[in-house]
């Protein structure tokens, strides 16, 4: 059984860590705030005091953290990955990043006689918790086969989508079309109660047709209730159109309705609210 090490225990992959725990894999575990890992330890996680040190102890390396430049630092710090990984392990940023550093990582990875997998996940919290989280790798399928197991104690969708980078590619589409079903709730919420319209009754019946989606299946119930907690942060869903628009521009492609979605978002956490969930963009229309 492969010593697993786990870096980065928010709220998604404090979740993915259980599932690992309960497949019977043994699980070194490292987040900057070290508190966030005490029900892991508790659960049987060991901690380690640092990225490198968890590389020492691993033989396969989750990362899992909040934006492109923290992935750099967790990789190439001093106390970073690359300065304990042992040849032969296998590194996986499950982080939605750049695909350029994905791709740096995976050189820097093969010098070190390391494989290297970009394997960005979909889901939110509830997709962790339930082990069906939708998982987009790039990299080699050599790597990709060695892991899938482990993927699938997590996932309930995986696929290689190429070499390395394309995973982080496949979210950057994947976030595209979250960015126009997450503005359709929000508008969809927002004509219907200007309407007079029973909005409990408007979500069932529109979600019972060709409007259905995840989005408006899971958001539109916690809007409801006025629950704006995160099963994905506003400031990491900003990244990711940050990142997405950046790309597409690379690509010479214009995403219009991408491009209007993450104002709307940016003047939202312009407004406090970057530590919410991404359903809080109804706040725009309903707390002025």
């Amino acid at each position: 059984m492969k010593k697993i090490g786990f870096i980065g225990t928010g709220v998604m992959g404090a979740s993915i860590v259980k599932h690992l725990l309960s497949a019977g894999y043994e699980v070194h575990v490292y987040n900057r705030t070290k508190s966030k890992t005490d029900e892991l330890v508790e659960l049987g996680a060991i901690w380690k005091d640092a990225p490198r040190d968890i590389a020492q102890a691993s033989e396969l390396i989750f990362t899992m953290v909040g934006f492109p430049e923290d992935v750099e630092e967790v990789y190439y710090s001093e106390n970073g990955i690359f300065n304990g990984v042992q040849s032969g392990s296998i590194l996986i940023d499950l982080t939605t990043s750049q695909p350029s550093l994905a791709e740096k990582i995976y050189e820097t990875a093969k010098e070190k006689g390391t494989f290297s997998l970009d394997a960005p996940v979909s889901g939110g919290d509830l997709g962790a918790r339930n082990g069906t989280l939708t998982t987009m790798v790039g990299g080699d399928e050599e790597a990709f086969e060695t892991m899938k197991p482990i993927f699938m104690t997590f996932s309930g969708t995986l696929e290689l989508q190429g070499p390395a980078g394309s995973g982080q590619h496949t979210k950057m589409a994947n976030q595209i079309m979250i960015a126009g079903t997450m503005t359709g709730l929000t508008e969809l919420l927002v004509y219907a109660k200007a309407a007079g319209l029973n909005l409990e009754k408007v979500l069932k019946t529109v979600g019972g047709g060709s409007a259905a989606n995840w989005s408006l299946q899971n958001y539109g119930p916690r809007i409801l209730k006025e629950d704006y907690s995160a099963g994905f942060f506003v400031k990491h869903f900003i990244k990711d159109l940050g990142i997405a628009l950046n790309e597409a521009e690379k690509l010479g492609v214009n995403l219009p309705s991408t491009l209007n979605a993450k104002k709307l978002y940016d003047q939202l956490e312009d407004a406090g609210n970057g530590d919410d969930g991404t359903q809080a963009l109804i706040k725009l229309w309903w707390e002025k």
